[in-house]
């Protein structure tokens, strides 16, 4: 159980079982909560789940009753260009239309992803014709009485899905529907910086993304284009890299940069969703931007159920990636909390059944010792499921317990039916804590409370020492909920712990971060409080508009590269891209600004941390620091030596 504490009484919970409170404190029974949609249904508007429904799963009444349970906002699903158009100029829309109708239908919006090139359509690895014109008059500008270019494939394809399934679209016409209802949030393509999703380099993805944004906000100017959802498995910063293609288009400025909005995945690390917002959030601000941020992939497999790989109980390293269900459960509420605190708008926890995952359709077995792992068949799957298969699924269709919730259930729920109750920050304050506790805190801005997310990330128990703000405190578990009172002023918690070491990491293969079982505190605070809340959960400003500072191009010569590499004492140079900010040490958070570099400008590499994230350069008689991604390095960056940061922090003590 999340909590031990010393005594027990019989509660209000959310599922109907047992909590705990310490003995310092005196437990009450809750008031009924009014958190429900006139339905019943919560659809939190920061929460969503991939697959719900799409057209290669179910999109049937009992799916659809499983995410409202839940309290599920968002589906998200891939809309296939070769489905729609299995000919060329021929479209086939039913099954798009009936799967799009079930989505309003049931009152969730809908992350529709741009992705899939038919054959007829390719050019290798890319998609044909893609640096034609969009429009019929030879320009990409957009305009009244215009027409898309024929002889564009991927922009044909954008205006039909867009035109169709917008908001006042033909099916909208066709079934309608209110103003408002039909698709506004579009994602070009999924993982383009994965190799198994997207092989056509940066250039032709920022070629497809300008596009998509102009075509879309041509039929639909509400619309919001996400920059597809990345992976980051390497240490290579696409986006980056893409909006680095960006500056160098005179369109990009009248065209907001052509992103809406940027996505992230993240899984099996839940401290990681919170770095992966804040480096994207990072990017941009190196880049004079700010962007919505999605997390619209989180998630981790559990190996202790059909059909993850259960007979590898004892041997742990086979199974790095993998973890129990339990830890699935506390995962997603620690990812999202990260993600959320970093500015995440919106989490999509991935997937609602286990489906066929990777594998193809088809694939089933019993369950099984390990024996039926021969000969190469697939003997295992990924059991990311809220829900695990029904008996009658394509793959995976012999739990003996099917269509049943696992664990991860209950998290879900419990995040939509406290995060959904009021609106809240739309950052956190992250505190990670010597005794191994972590705790991330939000504010209710209009009730006045604040929310506290913590856990243990130790192999041992720990107590949570709160000090109170109110004569009352709400405590969430995924075991129920109950009232706490302080004991002089302190709320003391026992909090449970993690049952696998920490293990922080950027990359995305190098095994599970999950923490022990979370808890959810939910307290009214004194004023001085709320008021340092909202500055430190930037609830005391105004919501950013997107802004773009225009950058100019520029080109070095052979000869020029070849100079700065024989000037430079390591032979790497790094030359500028964008307003670069040189810090004091290889931190946004931990750093001061000491001054910037103009674009174009270029000086010599003397270092750089472990990662390559960070370069120590000369610049203007100063040794600074600045991020890699900010502009070209010129010369083999692994030759350059790793700084020893602690020694350099003891050299910088008085």
């Amino acid at each position: 159980m999340p909590i031990r504490l010393a005594f027990a009484a019989l509660l209000m919970f959310l599922f109907g079982s047992f909590g705990m409170v310490s003995a310092q404190s005196a437990p009450e029974a809750l008031p009924a909560s009014d958190r429900q949609t006139a339905d019943g249904y919560t659809r939190a508007s920061r929460l969503g789940i991939t697959f719900i429904a799409s057209v290669d799963t179910p999109h049937n009444e009992i799916r659809y009753q499983r995410a409202l349970e839940l309290g599920a906002g968002w589906n998200r699903w891939p809309l296939y260009w070769d489905r729609v158009e299995p000919q060329p100029g021929r479209w086939s829309w039913n099954a798009y239309d009936e799967l799009v109708t079930s989505d309003v239908e049931h009152g969730l919006r809908t992350n529709a992803i741009l992705l899939g090139v038919p054959e007829f359509h390719r050019d290798d690895q890319t998609i044909s014709n893609l640096y034609e014109p969009i429009f019929a008059d030879g320009y990409d500008s957009p305009g009244p009485g215009k027409s898309i270019n024929r002889d564009n494939p991927w922009a044909r394809y954008v205006y039909e899905v867009a035109k169709r399934y917008r908001p006042g679209g033909t099916l909208a016409l066709l079934n309608g529907w209110d103003e408002g209802e039909g698709i506004r949030v579009w994602e070009v393509w999924n993982e383009p910086d994965y190799p198994m999703f997207w092989k056509g380099g940066v250039r032709d993805y920022t070629r497809m993304l300008k596009i998509a944004h102009i075509v879309i906000h041509w039929v639909d100017p509400e619309a919001t284009v996400l920059l597809g959802g990345l992976l980051y498995p390497t240490q290579d910063n696409w986006l980056s890299a893409v909006l680095n293609q960006i500056i160098n288009d005179p369109m990009h400025a009248e065209h907001n940069w052509f992103i809406d909005a940027v996505a992230v995945h993240s899984y099996g690390n839940a401290w990681r969703s919170g770095w992966l917002v804040l480096y994207v959030r990072q990017t941009l601000v190196a880049f004079g931007l700010q962007r919505p941020i999605w997390m619209n992939e989180t998630g981790v497999p559990a190996w202790d159920d059909y059909p993850g790989p259960t007979w590898l109980a004892d041997d742990p390293a086979s199974r790095p990636r993998w973890a129990t269900m339990e830890q699935q459960a506390h995962f997603l509420i620690q990812s999202t909390a990260y993600a959320w605190a970093e500015g995440a708008d919106v989490v999509f926890y991935h997937q609602l059944y286990d489906d066929c995952g990777d594998q193809a359709p088809g694939t089933n077995f019993p369950p099984h010792d390990g024996a039926l792992c021969v000969g190469g068949h697939a003997c295992f799957g990924d059991a990311f499921g809220i829900y695990r298969n029904p008996a009658d699924s394509i793959c995976f269709a012999q739990h003996p317990e099917p269509d049943t919730p696992r664990p991860i259930a209950r998290a879900y729920r419990l995040l939509a039916e406290v995060f959904s109750a009021e609106r809240f920050s739309r950052r956190g304050i992250v505190q990670e804590q010597p005794d191994g506790i972590v705790t991330i805190t939000f504010l209710r801005p209009e009730t006045g409370e604040r929310i506290i997310v913590a856990w243990n990330t130790l192999l041992e128990p720990v107590t949570l020492e709160l000090e109170a703000e109110s004569q009352r405190l709400r405590l969430y578990s995924l075991d129920g909920e109950m009232l706490l009172r302080p004991v002089d002023g302190v709320y003391s918690i026992e909090l449970e712990p993690a049952l696998t070491p920490v293990h922080r990491y950027t990359s995305t293969d190098q095994g599970i971060d999950i923490g022990g079982p979370p808890v959810i505190l939910v307290e009214e605070i004194e004023k001085d409080t709320f008021e340092l809340l909202r500055v430190r959960t930037y609830e005391n400003l105004p919501t950013p508009a997107p802004a773009a500072t225009p950058i100019p191009p520029f080109v070095l010569s052979d000869e020029d590269i070849t100079a700065l590499m024989a000037a430079s004492p390591t032979g790497v140079a790094f030359t500028s891209r964008n307003i670069s900010r040189l810090r004091s040490a290889p931190s946004v958070e931990f750093s001061r600004v000491v001054g910037t570099m103009a674009v174009g400008e270029s000086a010599s590499v003397l270092g750089r941390t472990e990662d390559s994230g960070w370069l120590l350069i000369e610049y203007e008689g100063q040794t600074v620091w600045l991020a890699a991604f900010l502009g070209d390095i010129h010369g083999d960056l692994e030759s350059v030596p790793v700084v020893d940061l602690t020694s350099q922090a003891s050299a910088a003590q008085p």
